[in-house]
Parts: C-alpha cells; structure tokens; sequence
C-alpha cells in the first residue's frame, strides 16, 4: 500500500471518528483518537491498512474509551460499548479485539498521559508519587525546589526520578 493510500484511510478515519464524537463525546475525544490515528499511521506496519475502516474506528474510540472510564456512568461523557458498535454498525466483539489489540500495541491503560483525558490526567494517583532510589515516595516529601524540578518536568511530559547516592 502506499504512503498516499494509507494517508487516504487516514483523513477517512479521522472523518468518521470525528462525526462520531461531535454527535455522542466531545472536542477532547476527537483530539486523543485523531492522536491515536496518526501515531497508527506513523508505524512501519500501518495496522489500518486492512480491514474495514468502521470497525477501526470503533475500535480507537473503544480503545481511548476504555482507559478514560468512557463506559463508566460516573462519568461524562459515558456511553455503552454496545451503542459504539451499533452507531459503527460493527459486532461487539469484534470492536472489543480490535481494541485490545491496539491497547496491546500502543500500551495504553489507565493514566497513560498520552492518551488520558485531561479529567483523568488530573485525578491521577502517581501525579503525588514519585522514584526516589528505587522507592515511590509522596512528592510533598521532597524539598520544594525539587518538587518543582518534578512538576515542570511532567508538564512537558517527561518523569523525573532521584538518587541519594
């Protein structure tokens, strides 16, 4: 397949995701699955290159859904996995593997910062953690200046750990 064949399954897949978060999730959705797209179509062995484009669709907005609790009723936006599939007009369980799959291939779970809604990035547990000579310690145990040296560093997205020796 070429580069200009898989950039069309691209912009077509950015298209329907998109139609699909303007009706039922929001700007924010939209902005982590177009991520997750074109990080897709940056891989050597484009996985979109087969296979029905709506059931990749489903499967991204699955996937992204499923680390931000989009499946949780506490949660807004929410939505069933089934109403994903039925808009996609795609099985369940197909959706589900190919979700898995991407989880799988990306390494997304819960709080991966790449792909976390900013609600989920701000309620993350380890933001008040962090590896000092080995150990997770509470950030507020550390002296200011190297709070800060920790908070700037993840602000730009990168971690930060210390050693006492």
């Amino acid at each position: 397949m070429t580069k200009q064949e898989i950039k069309e399954k691209e912009a077509k897949l950015l298209e329907i995701t998109g139609a699909f978060c303007a009706q039922k999730l929001d700007d924010e959705y939209f902005y982590l699955c177009e991520k997750l797209i074109k990080k897709m179509g940056r891989k050597r062995d484009v996985p979109f290159q087969r296979g029905k484009l709506e059931i990749w669709a489903a499967a991204i907005v699955h996937a992204i859904g499923s680390i931000n609790f989009l499946f949780d009723k506490s949660f807004k936006p929410y939505i069933t996995s089934d109403q994903i599939s039925e808009y996609f007009e795609t099985k369940n369980s197909t959706v589900s593997n190919k979700a898995r799959e991407i989880r799988d291939m990306f390494n997304l779970s819960y709080y991966s910062p790449e792909f976390s809604t900013q609600k989920m990035n701000g309620s993350n547990p380890f933001n008040n953690m962090v590896m000092v000579d080995g150990f997770i310690v509470p950030l507020s145990t550390l002296p200011d200046n190297l709070q800060q040296q920790v908070r700037e560093a993840r602000a730009i997205g990168r971690d930060i750990e210390f050693s006492t020796r």
